[in-house]
């Protein structure tokens, strides 16, 4: 098993070695189909993938959904030993065989197409018996691959400057695989083709700049369907032997550069500078690329923003899914201080925003965004405007507008777009807009929000013109710690605390939710803290008290009391 050592270094590889991508080229970078945007639930378990599908991912408009790697791996609890193969069964720590087939089937039910990780690239290293009982060693795998199927060098590699030493030599001690052999082509291709039995629509392909370009275009011409879609993990690195861009012809590959300029510009520069963002900034061409605001590697080595840079974070992912470039990841993970740490449950998720789970795919936010982006699909940018600093906004052709204020302050404007006139809903708000005959609304943005309107989102139904409240509660937190609502009417537990609402972390340090409420209800309520083991704190003080008006909801603003 691996050791502390080795766990660093994986955490790495998984993102050095998986770490060094860069951009996509020819075949069909874009996912096929009307809707390109992939939820990326990282060690979730299959059974709770296939739940999301239905509850979440096919209502709000996601065209994919990726799992993480399915074959069999090293026995641990972190989460890189999913990215150290034993074999290709079907039996990782996130399900069996028959766990994965329904999981394809119950999101093809609800229109999610899947895309599985796939490890191709090596097989695991040290000695031990896998998660599906299969026992090893390393360069030994029975029924598999023996050392003569593994490349020759068997040390690190030590040279990204050297195109020999990347390919043919150990990532992270993991033994290498030739894939420049036929019958590893052949095995490899076995795997997939498989995968592709039991309904899988796509797969992306781990640690690519590792294996020759040539070599992956091989293993994909004998897949049954050669078409599939492929997105291929090559981290950019100025310099490198390796470029990203040798990979195009095969698929689509990950645009690394992309998470880290919005890193750069979110933090350290101005939102103005987005205006030609993508292409403009020498990134690989919009049709090619896959993108993403950060992934499970690239969160945990701090070169991209994640999930613990709240409303920045937040702004991030609506800019990438309002902007048409490339096609975007929404990556949806869990909490953690420990890197190598795996995740809550083994995998199962029982709720989101409990036991450490972020769903930042449920975010509504984010999740908003996903039918904006589908709205606006095929519609360039039009009606740019910025102040010269954090606050943009931009229409999607007469489909789609959104604007974002990420200054400390709020903004108010008549913003100007080239939408049909007449009501939309701000899906960022769940709040009424109304657009004038000039294509023109006037809307005041808070510190660190978005507005977004499309022309499928004309009412928002449970949105301002249902009676209810709207909280919003500033509270700090630490690691495994949520907010949750109580109170005295049903649709907030009865203040029973196992039956309070989980608050949204969308917009930390402000945890939001709206609930529905009948007009002219006076209520109570009050604030809760749940920790990872269950544990309840309330706030200090008297319960809080609001009425529901006659129409629309009741906006609640508060912070925690100590």
């Amino acid at each position: 098993m691996a050791g502390r050592s080795l766990a660093a270094a994986l955490a790495l590889v998984v993102g050095a070695a998986v770490a060094v991508v860069a951009p996509a080229g020819a075949a069909q970078a874009a996912p096929p189909g009307d809707k390109d945007v992939t939820a990326v639930l990282f060690e979730w378990k299959f059974a709770s993938v296939a739940k999301a599908c239905t509850d979440s991912l096919g209502p709000a408009g996601y065209g994919y959904v990726q799992v993480s790697p399915p074959q069999e791996h090293i026995q641990g609890g972190q989460w890189w030993t999913s990215y150290q193969p034993v074999s290709y069964k079907i039996a990782g720590r996130l399900g069996d065989r028959t766990a994965f087939k329904n999981m394809v089937d119950t999101c093809h039910a609800a229109g999610v197409k899947v895309v599985a990780d796939s490890v191709i690239n090596h097989m695991a290293s040290a000695n031990g018996t896998g998660t599906g009982g299969s026992s090893y060693t390393k360069y030994d795998y029975p029924g598999i691959y023996s050392g003569a199927d593994m490349d020759d060098c068997r040390s690190n590699i030590t040279n990204y400057g050297d195109r020999g030493n990347v390919q043919n030599c150990e990532l992270v001690w993991l033994a290498d695989l030739d894939t420049g052999e036929d019958y590893v082509r052949g095995r490899i291709a076995a795997y997939l083709n498989d995968l592709l039995s039991l309904g899988v629509d796509g797969f992306r392909i781990d640690a690519a700049k590792h294996m020759p370009a040539a070599d992956l275009a091989n293993i994909k011409s004998r897949l049954s369907n050669p078409g599939v879609y492929w997105k291929q993990e090559a981290i950019h690195g100025a310099g490198e032997a390796v470029s990203p861009s040798e990979y195009l012809g095969n698929g689509d590959v990950q645009e690394f550069r992309y998470a880290r300029g919005l890193k750069q510009v979110f933090t350290n520069e101005n939102l103005a500078y987005l205006k030609n963002y993508g292409e403009g900034w020498g990134f690989m061409e919009t049709g090619k690329s896959a993108v993403f605001v950060d992934n499970h590697d690239t969160e945990r080595g701090g070169d991209t923003l994640s999930y613990k840079d709240g409303a920045t974070y937040t702004l991030a992912n609506v800019f990438m899914l309002a902007w048409p470039y490339g096609a975007p990841d929404v990556h949806s993970g869990y909490e953690w201080t420990d890197k190598d740490a795996g995740p809550p449950n083994g995998g199962t998720v029982n709720a989101c925003y409990s036991d450490g789970w972020k769903c930042q795919h449920t975010w509504r936010e984010i999740e908003s965004m996903v039918a904006f982006r589908n709205a606006a699909r095929g519609q360039g940018v039009t009606n740019w405007w910025d102040n010269g600093g954090d606050q943009i906004a931009f229409g999607r052709g007469g489909k789609a507008y959104v604007a974002i204020n990420h200054e400390g302050s709020a903004l108010t404007r008549t913003f100007q777009t080239s939408l049909p006139a007449g009501d939309y809903c701000d899906v960022q708000s769940g709040t009424g807009v109304t657009v004038n005959g000039s294509g023109q609304f006037t809307k005041t943005l808070g510190a660190h929000t978005a507005v977004a309107l499309h022309v499928n989102a004309r009412t928002c139904g449970g949105g301002s013109t249902a009676a209810g409240a709207s909280f919003g509660v500033n509270a700090t937190t630490v690691p495994g710690e949520n907010i949750y609502v109580t109170g005295n009417q049903a649709a907030l537990g009865n203040w029973n605390t196992g039956s309070a609402r989980g608050l949204d972390p969308a917009s930390y340090p402000v945890w939001k939710l709206d609930v529905s409420l009948p007009a002219g209800t006076a209520f109570e309520y009050k604030y809760i803290r749940k920790d990872a083991g269950g544990n309840v704190t309330w706030e200090s003080g008297a319960n809080r008290t609001a009425t529901v008006p006659a129409t629309g909801k009741v906006t609640l603003t508060d912070t925690w009391r100590n």
